[in-house]
């Protein structure tokens, strides 16, 4: 799985996400991977799952309710900063149904974390980012 441990940014495929958006000026990566998980109709990939994780810290840091895994993050922050993207209110809307979808069946991250001892934690880091996009 590339990971180093549950947290929202603690894999290859979410590092590579983050800094392809810090490289940008908007939101559009984003919304481009939500598209992709949205879409998926039966079985979704690790690794947009991971990358739509990792887009959904992005969405809670630009409304500014960042986790304290963005806040950790140092190029989110700088870029937050330079950039000030605007995430309204339907990008925040699909950021919930995204985490809902990756949490839920058919889902190829899902099966990995439950074939480790981490299951529960992993369900809690994006439970804690769920709340975080829900006013």
């Amino acid at each position: 799985m590339g990971a180093w441990g549950n947290g929202s940014f603690d894999n290859d495929d979410a590092a590579d996400f983050l800094a392809d958006v810090t490289d940008g000026s908007d939101l559009a990566l984003v919304r481009e991977i939500f598209a992709t998980v949205l879409g998926a109709e039966e079985y979704l990939e690790a690794p947009d799952a991971s990358q739509a994780i990792a887009a959904a810290e992005i969405v809670a840091a630009a409304v500014g309710r960042p986790t304290p895994a963005a806040q950790e993050e140092e190029e989110l922050s700088e870029w937050l900063a330079r950039v000030s993207p605007a995430a309204d209110p339907d990008l925040i809307k699909q950021a919930v149904q995204v985490l809902d979808r990756i949490v839920g069946e058919n889902s190829e991250l899902r099966e990995l974390w439950e074939e480790t001892d981490e299951l529960s934690d992993w369900e809690a880091t994006v439970a804690a980012l769920r709340s975080k996009l829900q006013v």
